[in-house]
């Protein structure tokens, strides 16, 4: 069969049209992406998030999924035991809806600059936000939904992962929350007590 021109560029934007489209859902029958920087870096020059893994990131570790445990100095006054069974004991539960606005978060957090969010587990640079929006507004989206929400943009996806029913995870078993897409993207419904920790060195950048 022959195409011409007109019919080839139609093809192209319904085949591109269609590999956007399959990264946008959790669930769905993209191919499994490995766990490795080259194809994090792929997948951020064509733009096709979340960079997945595959289940073998959440085994067993010395502590739960994660190789230790929460750090004791958690940012925002984060409960220790709270952080500590969520982010290594837990595949599926959540902080209550709203802690996140009953710790010192709202106190501290910067208001006229970006924050970067860190593990609390090993101190990785996880996510920076307000990127692309106002922090008003960054707070509005997160309020409504209960828990902290960050965007595409907003993650380091050096240490970010998602499994493909939508948890997301840091690449060394952190449970960090779960992508709940919505009509704007992919939306990461993140525990505050996840990414409280301080950076490696052990103070604020």
């Amino acid at each position: 069969m022959k195409f011409n021109h007109a019919s080839s560029l139609i093809l192209a934007g319904v085949v591109a049209a269609a590999s956007r489209a399959s990264g946008a859902f959790v669930g769905n029958n993209g191919v499994v992406r490995s766990f490795c920087r080259s194809t994090t870096l792929l997948q951020a020059e064509t733009k096709s998030y979340p960079v997945y893994c595959d289940e073998s990131v959440m085994d067993q570790k010395a502590h739960g999924t994660s190789p230790a445990p929460v750090q004791k100095n958690l940012r925002w006054n984060c409960d220790y035991d709270t952080a500590d069974r969520i982010c290594n004991f837990n595949r599926h539960y959540a902080e209550f809806a709203g802690y996140w606005q009953t710790t010192t978060y709202l106190d501290e957090v910067s208001k006229t600059e970006p924050t970067k969010y860190y593990d609390a587990v090993t101190g990785n640079h996880l996510f920076t936000a307000p990127v692309g929006r106002t922090m008003e507004e960054y707070l509005v989206e997160s309020a409504g939904h209960g828990w902290p929400s960050f965007r595409d943009e907003e993650v380091n996806w050096e240490y970010v992962r998602c499994l493909k029913n939508g948890e997301c995870v840091s690449v060394t078993g952190t449970h960090l929350g779960h992508n709940l897409p919505d009509a704007k993207g992919n939306r990461y419904c993140i525990n505050l007590v996840s990414v409280a920790g301080l950076p490696q060195g052990g103070s604020e950048e």
